[in-house]
């Protein structure tokens, strides 16, 4: 069954870690990173300030519900949200401030946002850095649906992924995010229809929505594009909801050939047989036809004739020769 052979894949894909953080932020949004973790597990952010002399403080912001996960004012103690100050740990490295949350939970599923305070001019400023999409999937199932679970197409292929949303209309935006190989935003789409993608598949994915069910088509594939996507979607009030998502493995370009070049061949073979036995089948048919003809057809009898015409004249000829010596 197709599960069993894709096992060994997705065994593959879960052991693969996200592969790097991204660097310093600045005044406005510089990067955006995407964490996907079990139920249970722990995720670590890393929030790396500028180092300036004016720095009064360092926030992590949870956006989606407009809280402060953590404030760690320059040369003091921090503050931690009161909720999660059993599963968060703090520690800092020079510039980069590391924010580690343990025993994950579904509800743990937000963006995140690093920003440091400055003091510039007896006014304190706001400087965004990095934010980090989170996506926590639940071990029973994800509270959206996705479909496929597993494809395998080839270089140059397309791939559609159904996503069963829960939202209604007034309702943020649709994500689809890379999570394992090359962690990152694919595509959002907010409610508005308003969309950006991601530079690697500019011109190369279509959108649709009927209803609560979307469909987003990732076209003309690579083997670069293998990975994980999940759908994640921004519901009002509520953290972000995600899917288990769709193990994507996009087969080389010479084995899709190969196996093409397989599959025409067994065609080829298939129709070549077909061929030979209509033909014998034609020949079979038509000698049959022939032999039938041959029965049926009237015989002419061998009739030999024997002139006993002849014999009469001999001995009337003989007899006639007697009567003339008597004579």
């Amino acid at each position: 069954m197709l599960w069993i052979s894709s096992l060994p894949i997705a065994l593959l894909f879960l052991l693969l870690l996200p592969c790097f953080l991204a660097q310093d932020g600045g005044e406005n949004e510089q990067s955006r990173d995407i964490i996907s973790v079990w139920e249970g597990d722990s995720f670590s952010i890393t929030c790396s300030m500028n180092g300036s002399e004016n720095q009064v403080g360092m926030y992590l912001k949870d956006i989606r519900r407009n809280r402060n996960v953590i404030y760690v004012p320059y040369q003091k103690s921090s503050n931690i949200f009161p909720a999660l100050a059993n599963r968060l740990n703090y520690s800092k490295e020079g510039q980069d401030h590391r924010i580690t949350l343990h025993s994950a939970q579904e509800s743990d599923s937000n963006i995140y946002l690093c920003y440091e305070i400055v003091k510039i001019n007896d006014h304190h400023k706001n400087l965004h850095g990095k934010k980090t999409i989170v996506v926590v999937k639940a071990k029973t199932s994800g509270a959206l649906k996705q479909s496929p679970l597993y494809a395998n197409p080839g270089q140059g292929q397309s791939i559609s992924i159904t996503c069963e949303l829960k939202s209604s209309p007034e309702d943020e935006g649709i994500y689809l995010l890379r999570t394992h190989v090359q962690p990152g935003e694919v595509l959002y789409v907010s409610h508005r229809n308003v969309s950006r993608a991601s530079p690697a598949f500019k011109n190369r994915w279509e959108y649709s929505k009927e209803g609560k069910s979307v469909v987003i088509t990732l076209q003309n594939l690579q083997q670069n594009d293998s990975d994980n996507y999940v759908c994640a979607e921004e519901v009002k009030d509520s953290p972000l909801l995600s899917a288990s998502g769709t193990m994507v493995l996009v087969k080389e370009w010479e084995q899709a050939y190969s196996q093409a070049c397989k599959k025409s061949s067994w065609g080829l073979y298939g129709l070549i047989i077909v061929v030979v036995l209509l033909f014998c089948a034609l020949v079979c048919c038509t000698l049959y036809h022939v032999d039938l003809k041959k029965y049926f057809q009237k015989k002419t009898p061998n009739i030999v004739y024997e002139d006993m015409s002849y014999s009469s004249r001999r001995n009337t000829m003989v007899r006639n020769d007697t009567y003339s010596r008597g004579n």
